[in-house]
């Protein structure tokens, strides 16, 4: 027989336990995915859009999940004695990330974001974020649900990711009430990384399609033109 196999290690980041035969299982399962779908997310509009609002948001997502790296290993609380995974329990990370999600964007919506486009009225605003703290709500309990935290630990979450949130959101209204974005995004590097600070003010979705439309009707206007020249 040949040498003694060395074991494999499992890759724990989107290893989640849950019971086959409970429908509801499976949907925490895919809501624990939540968090490292929302990464993906943050880098891609970071990369896309060069925002600064988006940037500092994603800035004090990383810095929260810091916080909650620290605070497990200061507490030291296990998780459920029915969850046999690695690591401590208090707080949930799960339940820090998206309370820090859902609040801040819902600040950034209702308090800061002043689009013109009359499809983005408060009203309209409001609903989204009650959308979005829905959608965080569930990924929470879903951790309860899973076993994965006692409902102290999902609770103490929450309460962490939203004092946080609501400081990293004034911390950032700080920083633009004194200049500091404005004199960052004026630097050499700012203007060569193309970082802009637009989706404060502006439907970035809304301003893209209106430069489309302007694009196609300009293109309408010239293929007209060469029809007409065809006719006569």
């Amino acid at each position: 027989m040949g040498e003694e196999e060395q074991p494999l290690a499992s890759l724990s980041l989107t290893h989640v336990h849950y019971n086959p035969d409970d429908p509801l299982s499976l949907v925490s399962a895919w809501l624990a995915l939540v968090p490292q779908a929302l990464c993906v997310v943050y880098a891609t509009l970071v990369w896309a859009s060069r925002e600064v609002e988006v940037g500092l948001m994603f800035a004090g997502q990383l810095v929260c999940e810091a916080l909650n790296f620290a605070l497990k290993r200061i507490i030291k609380e296990e998780r459920p004695k029915q969850m046999f995974g690695k690591g401590y329990g208090m707080p949930s990370s799960h339940a820090q990330f998206v309370a820090f999600f859902a609040v801040y964007m819902g600040l950034f919506l209702i308090f800061r974001h002043s689009p013109t486009t009359p499809n983005q009225g408060i009203i309209y605003r409001m609903v989204a974020s009650f959308g979005i703290a829905l959608g965080a709500t569930a990924v929470a309990v879903s951790r309860i649900y899973l076993t994965y935290h006692t409902i102290r630990q999902v609770l103490a979450g929450c309460a962490v990711g939203i004092v946080f949130a609501l400081i990293w959101f004034i911390f950032t209204g700080l920083l633009r009430s004194y200049g500091w974005i404005d004199w960052v995004l004026e630097h050499s590097i700012a203007r060569f990384l193309r970082l802009r600070d637009l989706v404060v003010s502006e439907d970035l979705a809304e301003a893209g399609w209106q430069r489309w439309e302007s694009k196609q009707r300009i293109r309408r206007s010239e293929f007209g033109g060469r029809q007409s020249s065809k006719v006569d």
